[in-house]
């Protein structure tokens, strides 16, 4: 049995009455595949955003490193959805709650959040991330993370490669060639990589749909960044280079007016421009052993039923024979 099939509507309300919630019994779930997050109602009418963690994925130190940097966002004003602390904690545990549940959950609340996804096709909008990004990058830099992982050659594409052979997930007739395209990529990625770039603490997954955006007339309007489940250590462009779309051309008008707002608040090396292809040969890689090591999870053929196919894997071999090639070209310019 799957984790995540103890996780009953029971359990979850149970959960959120231990707290001292008084939820009204309403309960939906959230778009969300690697954890488990539903919208509880409470009976004064407001709701709150319950995460239950995939069991296994991440140490309790791990995912209380995430809520510290998160509430140090929040502490300087940083527009983050950061979790409630309640009865002095913002990481709560089925099992320490005395509840009789077969698993042990680790989960968390946040306050409600809605809006959708920033217009990148807005200089203003774009602008002002590169000046939150700014401001985010501020506070990451003020420490370290210890637990968490690092955007590096080895995390995020040498053991992904592995796994993905190891498990056999790639059908036979694809694996040597998608194996020969990925080790030619990495080689790329590791020569790019090979430089000296400060470190600091990310959003780690700064992609446009973790950016809630609300009109800026209504009070508190403007953007909340939102999900720092990935959160890492890594290069400042982590964070940048997701929010750029289209040719070259418009990647980098996008890039080049993000900077202006960040450059605003913070300095930026440019030579860490020549990573952002690399960054995103190393998400792909990544992207297919993170689907490789969820196929047991029960909605895995309802959400993700191409992932054997014959087509999946020569599209990832001819997106990486892509990736080689772009990992060849001159840099953006900004």
């Amino acid at each position: 049995m799957h984790p995540y099939e103890a996780l009953t509507p029971d359990v979850i309300q149970s959960a959120l009455a231990a707290l001292g919630l008084e939820i009204d019994g309403r309960l939906s779930a959230l778009s969300s595949y690697e954890n488990r997050v539903y919208l509880a109602m409470l009976e004064n009418g407001n709701g709150v955003v319950a995460k239950f963690y995939r069991p296994g994925r991440w140490s309790l130190e791990q995912i209380q490193e995430e809520h510290t940097f998160a509430l140090e966002l929040a502490q300087a004003e940083i527009p983050v959805v950061a979790p409630l602390v309640i009865n002095g904690l913002s990481v709560h545990s089925t099992k320490s709650l005395g509840m009789d549940c077969e698993i042990d959950f680790l989960f968390s609340v946040s306050p409600k959040r809605g809006g959708r996804s920033p217009e990148l096709d807005n200089v203003e909008v774009i602008e002002w991330l590169g000046r939150y990004l700014a401001r985010i990058h501020n506070v990451g830099d003020l420490k370290k993370f210890e637990y968490r992982e690092t955007v590096d050659v080895q995390t995020m594409g040498i053991e992904p490669m592995e796994l993905l052979t190891n498990l056999r997930c790639i059908p036979e007739q694809f694996e040597e060639k998608w194996l020969n395209v990925c080790q030619r990529a990495l080689e790329k990625v590791s020569q790019a990589m090979n430089q000296t770039y400060q470190v600091l603490r990310l959003h780690g997954d700064c992609h446009p749909g973790n950016i809630l955006w609300t009109p800026v007339e209504l009070p508190g309007g403007g953007p909340h960044f939102v999900d720092l489940d990935d959160a890492k250590m890594g290069a400042s462009i982590q964070d940048l280079w997701m929010l750029q779309s289209g040719n070259r051309r418009e990647r980098s008008y996008q890039l080049s007016v993000l900077m202006d707002g960040y450059t605003s608040i913070r300095s930026f090396d440019v030579s860490e421009l020549k990573l952002i292809e690399p960054l995103r040969t190393l998400r792909l890689i990544h992207y297919s052993s993170w689907l490789a090591r969820r196929a047991d999870d029960p909605t895995f053929a309802i959400n993700f039923p191409w992932f054997w196919s014959p087509d999946y894997w020569q599209t990832q071999i001819d997106t990486l024979n892509e990736q080689i090639e772009a990992m060849e070209e001159p840099p953006l310019i900004v």
